[in-house]
């Protein structure tokens, strides 16, 4: 199938793919770990035998990799029991196609792995949209950001948040996002991230649930 966004460097993309017929895709906390690891490590020209670095190393070990230069700019991401998002900036011809490439066919091949099943794991092809504006890529941000509150309220897109509180004691908890990063949490995973491409006043503001919102219903009208 003939991709209708063309991939163009110096552009920002939203990527985003879900289970085949709505599966979970990730089943338990090794699942989300191990995408987590494949978004960093597969994340470059040369190619990465992980398998081979599992062997002799813990997953976590992975972020002590050195890399060379990134095929994309990852700023945000949110892994979701069936589906994942991912705002990325390409850095090079060709990048998010190859980038894409290995992430999904080694999450794929590892998950088919682990519990015994053959065929497609996720929809293909992965959907992408242009980031065009400033307005739309603080919704992106914030959706991407803000995904997570569904597990704990399904109708928030529609309903609203709710208790603000609630749902940002929650994202801070919630380690398959890069919301850690964004509230100034420092760990091993934030390597998956190149905040040199994100914009000044995303790292500087204290990012509160009320500034999600704003940006959410500016780019909705």
């Amino acid at each position: 199938m003939e991709r209708k966004i063309k991939f163009v460097p110096g552009e920002y993309y939203h990527l985003y793919s879900r289970g085949v017929e709505k599966r979970k895709i990730f089943l338990n906390t090794k699942d989300y770990e191990r995408f987590m690891a494949l978004l960093y490590v597969m994340n470059q020209p040369e190619s990465f035998h992980f398998t081979n670095f599992l062997k002799k190393n813990k997953i976590g070990e992975i972020f002590n990799e050195p890399k060379n230069k990134s095929l994309v700019s990852i700023l945000s991401y949110t892994l979701m029991p069936n589906h994942f998002h991912i705002l990325v900036y390409e850095n090079k011809e060709g990048g998010i196609s190859k980038f894409m490439s290995r992430l999904l066919t080694a999450y794929s091949m590892y998950f088919n792995t682990k519990y015994k099943r053959s065929g497609p794991l996720l929809t293909h092809p992965f959907r992408s949209q242009h980031i065009s504006n400033e307005a739309q890529y603080l919704w992106i941000f914030s959706y991407i950001h803000l995904n997570p509150i569904g597990i704990i309220k399904k109708d928030f897109k529609i309903n609203g948040i709710g208790n603000k509180n609630i749902a940002t004691d929650f994202l801070k908890f919630y380690k398959y996002s890069s919301f850690f990063e964004y509230k100034g949490i420092d760990r091993l995973e934030s390597k998956i991230l190149d905040l040199s491409m994100t914009p000044d006043y995303l790292l500087k503001d204290e990012l509160s649930m009320e500034k999600y919102n704003e940006w959410l219903k500016i780019y909705q009208g």
